[in-house]
């Protein structure tokens, strides 16, 4: 069989202002990825979208029904998705040590890190077939000038085939590749699942600003749906260095949980908010109604479900029509 693997990253472990780094890779057979490629490209189809998705570039919740679709679907294939979380911190004390600098520690951890990332991801081969039939691996990594500069494509394929003879593993990887992002659905598709990992590692959802809501609705709405959250718990692992030779695993449920009882209550006190407008002026218009509440026009959406959900029509009615 044939298995592809993708490889992003969030934070840069140079950048000093962030205390944590995040690595993240993503993996499937090549079946189940093209079928899930196949379905976004007919979500953006459908709603007439040729925009990326990007995390960091949600701002506006127009945009929700193209990220609520895609992540909802997405979520719901066999996919399996391991995100490794560095102190930054850690890492230049365990540098100084042995006398690197950051520009060597970095090309370090760039090939350490994604090879650590992928025997993740490797070590459920097993499952996948009888053991016994060679399983050709691809690797695909967002196109970066620092991975060039290091030849780090062509470092991973001798590490990760050193690995797999060394273990006596039944995996070959046969190409490491660039892409561009832009034409690339399944980067796009790690880069927003690692995005919003991060906001709930980070609680930026405690933050009092219209962004922080706009990218906690669409999380909440996604985790909300049908069984989102245990597929959420189920196929999202995460780990942490913390300077020992083995990683530690991170329990993501007790990152959830905090989220979804903080959103939970923020909710109801906006929806009494509306209730008592709506109580008063059952005629009100949308405009004003977001007006009242002090939504900007980027939160209308946000105001609709809630609407939607007064009415017992359901959050997200009008994401899954």
């Amino acid at each position: 069989m044939n298995y592809l693997i993708y490889f992003d990253e969030s934070n840069k472990i140079d950048q000093f202002n962030k205390k944590f780094s995040y690595y993240g890779a993503y993996g499937g057979s090549d079946v189940s990825l093209a079928s899930i490629v196949k379905k976004v490209i007919q979500i953006n189809k459908d709603i007439n979208s040729k925009s990326e998705l990007h995390f960091r570039e949600y701002t506006k919740d127009r945009h929700i029904l193209k990220y609520f679709k895609t992540l909802h679907t997405v979520i719901n294939q066999n996919i399996r998705l391991n995100i490794l979380i560095v102190n930054n911190e850690d890492a230049f004390n365990s540098a100084s040590k042995i006398e690197l600098n950051t520009e060597e520690l970095r090309e370090l951890f760039y090939i350490k890190i994604p090879e650590r990332l992928f025997y993740g991801l490797t070590r459920d081969f097993s499952h996948l077939e009888n053991g016994e039939d060679l399983i050709d691996v691809k690797i695909k990594i967002d196109k970066n000038y620092e991975y060039d500069k290091i030849q780090l494509n062509k470092k991973l394929i001798e590490q990760m085939n050193a690995h797999s003879a060394y273990r006596n593993k039944n995996y070959r990887v046969r190409k490491v590749i660039s892409q561009d992002s832009e034409k690339s659905i399944p980067l796009q598709i790690i880069d927003t699942f690692i995005g919003i990992v991060v906001f709930l590692l980070e609680k930026s959802y405690l933050t009092d600003s219209d962004v922080s809501k706009i990218k906690s609705d669409l999380i909440y709405r996604l985790l909300s749906e049908q069984n989102n959250l245990i597929r959420f718990q189920n196929q999202i692992r995460l780990f942490q260095w913390t300077g020992l030779e083995e990683l530690t695993p991170i329990n993501i449920s007790d990152h959830l949980s905090p989220f979804m009882v903080y959103k939970t209550q923020f909710d109801i006190e906006q929806i009494i908010k509306i209730q008592n407008i709506l109580t008063k002026n059952p005629l009100i218009e949308t405009k004003e109604l977001r007006e009242r509440m002090e939504y900007p026009n980027t939160m209308l959406r946000q105001l609709l479900g809630y609407k939607d959900q007064i009415l017992g029509l359901g959050r997200n009615s009008f994401l899954l029509k």
